[in-house]
């Protein structure tokens, strides 16, 4: 805050991204959306081999690429995408370690509360995150509202034993991606066309 002549408070200007760097959002969201898809075809028992390949996407694409999404989202002072990027990065990568480093098996007694206490945590990160999102945007906010519940639906599936809740969450998982799809999507086609090409509806800041 800086003063003025007449001695009243004046706010200073906000601090705006920097125009010459791209906006790393929709490649924070591509990689988001393509590794919970393939995961959530496995969660949905589509296809459950495909689980495989969530563990590798997850080091690679969903966890190495999302954090640095939400580091170049610092540099933007974007403090909603480096939090939410830099984050779910982590999650990917938490996921690669607990199944390639600790070799968890989900036949093994503690495997419930493990993944459930796992998805709990997330659930809770990502609900506040949810509340946050009012104020980004229409697609950004059903992005977060879907991986609540998917992450709900995971919680108790995972603490209950109960394959058909984990199979639902699985189903929404598949829904959490296209919305992450179509709002990666809409960010590049509208950059690129420098126009609005596919709506988000920016919400009120």
């Amino acid at each position: 805050m800086s003063e003025s002549t007449a001695g009243k408070p004046i706010s200073e200007p906000p601090v705006l991204p920097d125009p010459t760097i791209a906006d790393p959002a929709p490649l924070g969201l591509a990689a988001f959306a393509l590794t919970t898809f393939i995961l959530s075809l496995a969660n949905a028992n589509v296809y459950p081999t495909a689980a495989g390949a969530a563990v590798y996407s997850a080091i690679a694409y969903g966890g190495t690429v999302q954090l640095l999404a939400g580091m170049w989202e610092f540099k933007r002072n974007n403090t909603f995408g480096a939090t939410a990027f830099s984050s779910y990065g982590g999650f990917w990568i938490a996921v690669f370690f607990i199944v390639q480093v600790g070799h968890v098996n989900p036949a093994d007694p503690t495997f419930a509360s493990l993944m459930g206490t796992f998805f709990l945590a997330w659930g809770i990160f990502t609900f506040y995150m949810m509340i946050a999102s009012l104020r980004v945007s229409g697609a950004v906010f059903l992005v977060f509202l879907l991986l609540t519940i998917t992450y709900v639906l995971l919680t108790i599936g995972s603490f209950q034993v109960k394959p058909h809740i984990i199979h639902a969450g699985g189903w929404v998982g598949v829904a959490t991606a296209a919305a992450a799809w179509y709002a990666s999507f809409a960010g590049v086609t509208n950059s690129t066309f420098r126009r609005t090409v596919l709506p988000v509806i920016p919400l009120a800041r």
